[in-house]
């Protein structure tokens, strides 16, 4: 469906997928390291731990010892991954969706102008630099809670954007981008404003629930009296090393999701997803070159609903087979779906109305969107139905040439919009990363 993302991939030994340096690189590893240790050292040195951590010997009384002293274990390539918080583009974008994650929205306080929202963006970076250093002391010690103290980086990102309405506050009017304009509205949003749009908008995403929880924290403190929480959501994915082997998400329909994603070997990957770094363009600015625009939806799954269709009606819906995502025009999982092919009897073997073909690039002028979210659950109704569902987020160059035809598209003609509710949305420019000593956003604060 159009509410996910890339593939989960395996992280081996410690690697883990960077969003590249300054030279143009988009993809770089660490594995730790360093002279300081604080939650990111490995503890304990116990011989060939490993990745599975510390193995006892002696029998059973030494296995019941070592499960109630909590002995030190080395930390497991999951936990010791690190996402380098510097690069040409934010992190958070590129890499696998995490399995834990926090979407929030700040409004910036009555009287905080351009001056103290920079303040606030250089305390925000440079706290996340620290958070995000393999090897390094965490955060800086005004921030520190301890939450996460024994802990790795786990593949910890925290990605930054400004809404519409932070141009006006900041007096930066003259350097708002045309792609930011405010979406349209389309017939099937039940949106609470409360819960949508913000002036400053804020990604979590890690590994480790402690890890992504910490970071929060760390981000709301920080903020400090310059800005105070809009709305804040928490969402969730499958753990790294939960499946046999590395597949593509499943969603809470149970549908394997992201299958279509744009992949970045596509020769157009670039120019969809990321503003050009050669500059200024028609409608993003100087200082938004390497960065993308994101737009967040809260989309509610009316799963009692989705429940009561059979597997095979679910399939005809989506356009895909539940056991392996495999289109129902044949082939596999990554074989791109043939919406020309009929069955036997003469039908389409993806519906008309099949989410996978109003969905399709094809179908939309070859728009496409990189998807990159997390299910959410937010307890259970009083008509016993659960609160749960998407928190979707698609990343493109240009949202009107990237979101805005495919949902328009979707609320005419697909045959899933009968199962979701929109219930919150926001759209924010995503600059891109931060060298060495900056902050994300100085290009638009200081230039």
């Amino acid at each position: 469906m159009s509410g996910q993302v890339n593939k989960q991939v395996s992280r081996q030994d410690g690697a883990a997928v960077g969003t590249g340096g300054r030279d143009g690189a988009d993809d770089r590893t660490s594995t730790g390291g360093g002279g300081g240790f604080s939650r990111r050292r490995l503890l304990g040195t116990a011989g060939a731990a490993g990745a599975a951590g510390l193995v006892v010997g002696g029998g059973a009384d030494a296995a019941v010892a070592a499960g109630t002293r909590h002995d030190p274990v080395a930390l497991t390539s999951v936990g010791a991954a690190a996402v380098p918080f510097e690069g040409v583009r934010q992190a958070g974008i590129l890499q696998p969706a995490q399995a834990c994650g926090h979407l929030a929205a700040f409004d910036l306080a009555a009287g905080s102008g351009r001056t103290a929202a920079a303040a606030l963006l250089r305390r925000w970076s440079e706290a996340v630099r620290e958070m995000t250093r393999a090897g390094r002391p965490t955060t800086p010690a005004a921030y520190d809670d301890q939450v996460a103290y024994d802990a790795g980086p786990s593949s910890l990102t925290v990605t930054f954007g400004f809404g519409r309405s932070f141009f006006g506050r900041t007096g930066l009017d003259a350097r708002l981008p045309a792609a930011l304009a405010p979406l349209p509205d389309f017939p099937g949003d039940h949106l609470d404003a409360k819960r949508s749009d913000g002036d400053l908008w804020v990604q979590i995403g890690a590994d480790d629930a402690l890890v992504a929880f910490h970071a929060l924290r760390v981000i709301q403190k920080a903020a400090g009296s310059a800005a105070a929480v809009r709305w804040q959501m928490n969402g969730f994915n499958r753990t790294p090393g939960a499946a046999a082997k590395p597949v593509v998400v499943r969603n809470l329909m149970g549908q394997i999701d992201g299958t279509n994603n744009p992949q970045q070997t596509d020769p157009d990957f670039d120019a969809r997803i990321f503003v050009s770094a050669g500059g200024a363009g028609e409608r993003s600015p100087a200082w938004m070159a390497g960065g993308s625009y994101a737009v967040v939806r809260r989309i509610r799954m009316l799963l009692d609903s989705w429940d009561h269709l059979s597997r095979a009606r679910q399939e005809k819906v989506i356009g895909r087979r539940k056991s392996d995502g495999s289109p129902l025009s044949g082939g596999g999982a990554d074989t791109p779906p043939d919406l020309e092919k009929f069955n036997a009897d003469n039908s389409l073997a993806i519906a008309s109305d099949a989410h996978i073909r109003v969905a399709a690039a094809a179908s939309n002028s070859g728009a496409k969107m990189l998807r990159r979210g997390f299910s959410y659950h937010d307890g259970i109704d009083q008509d016993g139905s659960p609160d749960a569902g998407l928190l979707f987020v698609a990343w493109q160059a240009d949202p009107l040439r990237g979101f805005v035809p495919v949902q328009r598209k979707l609320e005419g003609a697909d045959g899933l919009t009968r199962f979701l509710r929109h219930e919150a949305s926001g759209l924010f420019a995503v600059p891109g990363g931060a060298g060495p000593g900056e902050y994300v956003g100085q290009r638009l604060l200081e230039g």
